[in-house]
């Protein structure tokens, strides 16, 4: 759960990645709406920016993404239906937001057309922003020069920065490619190599002081050293 202060930071982050990306300057100002796509239904944190009430734009919602949703939320695979549920769910809950417009947009599209191009399609046709967590789709808007709500980039952004020396406290889930060495994640995902590690300590949560960060393609990682000196629990 986000708190309070922790979602005022994530607002006003998200405001300046809406206004002041680089994209074309007119998409920017007469952005004023939201166009959503399947990938952020279906991740649903936007919906608590949403619900916060510091988003008060016109939200549309695709036809062809609801069918999309619904054709997953029929399917065989029990994973991406449960998703697709949630998905559907999500609309429900914005349409119950107080003063939050949702519209459902049939846009003319051909049969040809992809979800994808549709999206952009639509964004530009509305001069709207595109929200979306999907990597590709949010390259192709940048290109085009729409403006793309990403909450990932803002997860990222929001990540509470570690200094080395800090202690932290880290749950050991399995052994490292070192020796001494067990790997854990913070609560926002971020890997954790702890040094000094013994076996017995796996599934136990220990306090590490931070030596040093390096950032790799997939994101930062952080590595820590057990203090022999401080208890391990559960």
């Amino acid at each position: 759960m986000v708190d309070k202060i922790s979602l005022v930071l994530c607002v006003v982050i998200l405001y300046v990645l809406i206004d002041l990306k680089k994209a074309k300057p007119s998409s920017a100002k007469t952005a004023h709406s939201v166009v959503m796509d399947t990938s952020a239904l279906i991740d649903g944190r936007v919906v608590d920016v949403v619900k916060s009430g510091f988003l008060q734009r016109k939200i549309i919602v695709p036809k062809v993404v609801l069918r999309e949703l619904q054709l997953l939320a029929d399917g065989r695979d029990p994973h991406k239906r449960e998703r697709a549920r949630l998905g559907l769910d999500m609309v429900k809950e914005l349409q119950s937001v107080k003063g939050v417009t949702v519209a459902v947009d049939s846009y003319r599209q051909n049969s040809t057309q992809a979800t994808d191009e549709i999206l952009i399609q639509l964004a530009k046709s509305r001069k709207a922003v595109l929200c979306t967590t999907d990597f590709n789709l949010n390259k192709v808007a940048d290109s085009e020069g729409i403006t793309v709500l990403n909450v990932n980039e803002l997860a990222q952004v929001m990540r509470p920065k570690i200094l080395p020396g800090e202690l932290i406290e880290v749950k050991v889930i399995q052994k490292g490619e070192g020796r001494g060495q067990g790997v854990g994640y913070l609560e926002d995902g971020t890997m954790v190599v702890i040094e000094n590690t013994t076996p017995k300590m796996r599934n136990t949560k220990v306090s590490a002081s931070v030596e040093r960060m390096i950032q790799t393609k997939a994101g930062k990682m952080v590595f820590a050293r057990f203090e022999t000196d401080k208890k391990t629990r559960n």
